[in-house]
């Protein structure tokens, strides 16, 4: 277990690079774009650029992977993010920043399939969870610190746009100076969406509806801080707090998952996200709007990672890694209508816009997971949840927890 960790500690310095750069620029265009007079619609064009550029670059990477190899495609990948950091600080015209987007969407998630693919390589069954544990908290405490820095002073953004290109630039060292040698790599095949949803509805339905609750709460939180007159820095930390309380909650909801009907944790998280909501809207909370984002964060940003863990309870070992990229896939689907209606909807009806849009979202999931585990027994074995990185417009790759589950399973029922 210790030498898997040793062994990965250059991925691990690269990959918190990378997340606290990715954290820092996706928070600091939403402040820097409101404070420079974007309206909300224009800031939600401007980031649903990065999904759509994900949809292209998940595609891509894994044919570029394939033909230059991990290290070349990582350094090109981790080139194209700072120069699109930098860009930002020539131009404030939307349409460029919305062009930059669209190139750091295509880069960066190319660069988590790089990084990801290179980590399961390189780790065994038995070690797997220690080092994926590992990987995830490097990961949400990257981007928590990414999205902290975007509340420091810093009136024309300069500072900090270059300081994204330098967490970007540095994160290269990591994985050229290290001694471990890069792992053959071939694209994964991919199972088709209709083939899994009709294999797992919950887990398609959730990671769709989920990828837009992500994407809103990442890029409307920070608004909706703004709308209710927090300052720069209270906005900021309002994410911060909703980040860390989501991948706070993922270890407790994913042992729960595990010795129930994962369905039912769906159900109950997003029945929660509704209540808190209504909470919320109603005025309950008084002033503690930290708390309430704080328990939005915490019942919602974990679903994903169950949604995953579901869909893996009911296929072949061999179906896996093809799920998992069409999971991938559908997540960003779901982002890209998130990261714009979350601003959408403020522009609209307000910072509690903001909150209904949670409030369907959640009784929409609710709604799917209820009806399915009525229709249908549970998985009567099932592997272990494994945590994955909520990351809304931060999308990572695809690591897929076992090639080994522990079950057999004939992919053909649908639970």
């Amino acid at each position: 277990m210790a030498h898997a960790l040793k062994e990965s500690w250059a991925l691990f310095a690269g990959m918190a690079m990378l997340m606290a750069a990715n954290g820092l620029l996706s928070t600091l265009l939403t402040i820097r774009g409101a404070t420079i007079g974007f309206s909300d619609m224009t800031i939600g064009l401007m980031q649903a650029g990065y999904p759509l550029g994900a949809l292209l670059g998940s595609a891509y990477t894994p044919k570029l992977v394939e033909r230059v190899g991990h290290v070349r495609a990582f350094a090109a990948l981790a080139s194209l993010c700072s120069v699109s950091a930098i860009v930002h600080l020539v131009t404030i015209d939307a349409w460029s920043w919305g062009a930059m987007r669209l190139l750091a969407g295509f880069c960066f998630p190319g660069l988590y399939v790089i990084s990801e693919s290179w980590l399961n390589a390189k780790t065994d069954n038995r070690s797997r969870a220690v080092v994926l544990s590992a990987y995830f908290v490097i990961q949400t405490l990257g981007a928590s610190l990414g999205q902290g820095l975007a509340g420091l002073d810093d009136p024309d953004g300069a500072i900090l746009f270059v300081l994204t290109s330098v967490l970007i630039s540095l994160s290269l060292l990591p994985l050229m100076i290290s001694r471990n040698p890069a792992p053959t790599y071939e694209a994964p095949e991919r199972l088709s969406i209709t083939s899994l949803a009709w294999i797992s509805p919950v887990a398609i339905s959730g990671a769709l509806l989920n990828g837009a609750m992500q994407a809103a709460f990442y890029v409307g939180v920070p608004l909706y801080g703004l709308a209710r007159g927090m300052g720069i820095g209270g906005a900021t930390l309002l994410l911060v707090v909703g980040t860390l309380a989501g991948a706070a909650a993922q270890f407790p909801v994913g042992w729960i998952s595990d010795r129930t009907d994962r369905r039912y944790v769906i159900s109950g998280l997003s029945i929660l996200c509704v209540c808190v909501c209504l909470a919320l809207i109603g005025g309950w909370f008084g002033g503690q709007v930290y708390v309430a984002i704080g328990l939005i964060g915490a019942v919602t940003l974990p679903v994903y990672s169950i949604c995953v863990a579901h869909a893996n309870d009911q296929i072949l070992p061999s179906q896996i890694v093809p799920a998992s990229g069409t999971l991938v896939l559908t997540l960003n689907v779901g982002i890209l209508f998130g990261a714009f209606t979350g601003p959408f909807v403020i522009g609209i009806a307000g910072p509690s816009g903001l909150v209904g849009l949670f409030m369907v979202l959640g009784a929409m999931t609710a709604a799917i997971s209820t009806i399915r585990s009525l229709r249908a027994a549970a998985p009567e074995q099932t592997a272990p949840a494994q945590p994955i990185a909520v990351q809304g417009t931060q999308t990572t790759g695809m690591v897929y927890p076992s090639e080994e589950p522990a079950m057999a399973k004939d992919g053909s029922s649908d639970p």
